[in-house]
């Protein structure tokens, strides 16, 4: 019987799950967003990645990036194997996509700061 502490709020309620032959029971929880959440983690755990990706300019580089929206758990180190094949060698705002629809997950990766502040 998995043990699972709630991150929907900051109250952090311990819930168990049991499968049951209708599909899983949650216990524990005080309110459905926990409900919610336990279900999620047991049928499809999502997760965002937030890294980096070189550049070709000295004065910057790397620049922080994450996912556009969750991916699913078990695809975290292939969207990351993605990642490092990127080289930014063109300036971009926070925001723009760097990596569009990676593996076809539907799910941009996008700066999350300025490559150069020019003006």
């Amino acid at each position: 019987m998995p043990k699972l502490v709630c991150i929907v709020c900051p109250r952090g309620c311990t819930m168990e799950v049991t499968e049951t032959g209708e599909g899983f029971r949650v216990t524990g929880n005080t309110c459905k967003r926990g409900e919610a959440f336990a279900l999620a983690e047991m049928t499809c755990p999502m997760r965002t990645i937030s890294s980096t990706v070189p550049t070709v300019f000295p004065e910057v580089p790397v620049l922080p990036v994450r996912v556009s929206a969750e991916i699913p758990k078990e695809r975290i180190f292939d969207v990351m194997r993605e990642i490092k094949k990127v080289r930014l060698d063109h300036d971009v705002r926070r925001g723009d996509v760097v990596l569009a629809d990676v593996l076809g997950l539907g799910v941009d990766i996008i700066a999350t700061d300025e490559l150069l502040k020019r003006k």
